[in-house]
């Protein structure tokens, strides 16, 4: 297996994990954030304008591991760390689709809508393709409260 490699730096006004929200469109308005990429890696953004959105994968290094079974805050049963988008995971890769604003300047992308405390680490960025990622019609399975 191939070792992870950072790709940047995520800037956020979140300092602590009680400041994160708990998902990125908490907070309205959201804040503006920053996803700064390594001199390296910002050949590999060309081409991004025009896209309204991104995806961004990016490694929680202050989470703890998690059991494998556990109650959410915001409920009562047990569940399975897999049913659930908490932020303790084995391998805590998070994902956020970000609205993208440009580049303020090379290598710094201005986004909104993420939820990581500042100084996260960026593992990869891709773009949002609504006719590929959007599922209109999916079931949020136990989320779905009647």
């Amino acid at each position: 297996m191939r070792a992870l490699v950072p790709i940047g730096v995520l800037r956020t006004p979140f300092r602590s994990m009680a400041d994160c929200p708990r998902n990125g469109r908490a907070i309205d308005p959201a804040p503006e954030c920053v996803a700064e990429v390594h001199p390296e890696y910002r050949p590999g953004l060309s081409s991004l304008e025009g896209f309204s959105h991104l995806i961004l994968l990016y490694w929680m290094e202050t989470t703890e591991s998690p059991p494998v079974m556990f109650v959410p805050p915001f409920d009562s049963q047990p569940r399975g760390v897999f049913a659930t988008r908490a932020p303790a995971r084995p391998n805590p890769i998070a994902l956020s689709v970000v609205a993208y604003d440009g580049m303020d300047e090379p290598g710094r992308l201005r986004v909104r809508y993420l939820d990581c405390l500042d100084g996260t680490t960026l593992l990869d960025i891709k773009p949002y393709l609504p006719t590929t990622d959007a599922e209109p019609g999916a079931s949020m399975g136990w989320l779905a409260r009647p």
